[in-house]
């Protein structure tokens, strides 16, 4: 069986939330939904938990960071190509969402930008030509 990941996030707005995980792709499944959290499906393996503050508590005794003052984590999740890349970026901008809050990465085998959900999460969305990517590495290690 694969490994799967739930990303577990706090949220002040579940509907909002929700509303705009939607947007950018992610589908609800709402056999893990309640009016305390909406699991969020990216694929068969990648699932975003959507948890209100208080439900989040539940995890853990630690003070929620406020994700648009602190960085907590940073999220990265792959695209199938550039297009895609700037596609979910601007999906999430439509959505309301910030957009590259960190700095756009070109790097010519690998594209990354970012974009802010409504809480302050920051998710990068990256595509990488993996062959072309190991000749480069490859040619830097040779110098």
């Amino acid at each position: 069986m694969a490994k799967l990941i739930f990303v577990n996030l706090p949220v002040s707005d579940l509907a909002r939330a929700t509303a705009f995980y939607q947007a950018v792709g992610a589908e609800k499944n709402e056999q893990f939904c309640d009016g305390t959290a909406s699991c969020m499906v990216f694929s068969e393996t990648i699932h975003a938990m959507l948890l209100t503050h208080d439900k989040f508590r539940q995890f853990t005794p630690r003070k929620i960071a406020d994700a648009k003052t602190s960085t907590e984590v940073l999220i990265c999740i792959s695209a199938d190509s550039r297009d895609a890349v700037d596609d979910i970026v601007g999906k999430a901008q439509a959505a309301g969402g910030g957009v590259d809050p960190c700095p756009r990465q070109d790097y010519g085998f690998m594209y990354g930008r970012s974009f802010e959900d409504p809480d302050g999460h920051i998710w990068e969305v990256m595509w990488m030509d993996v062959a072309a990517a190991t000749a480069a590495q490859s040619a830097m290690a040779n110098a």
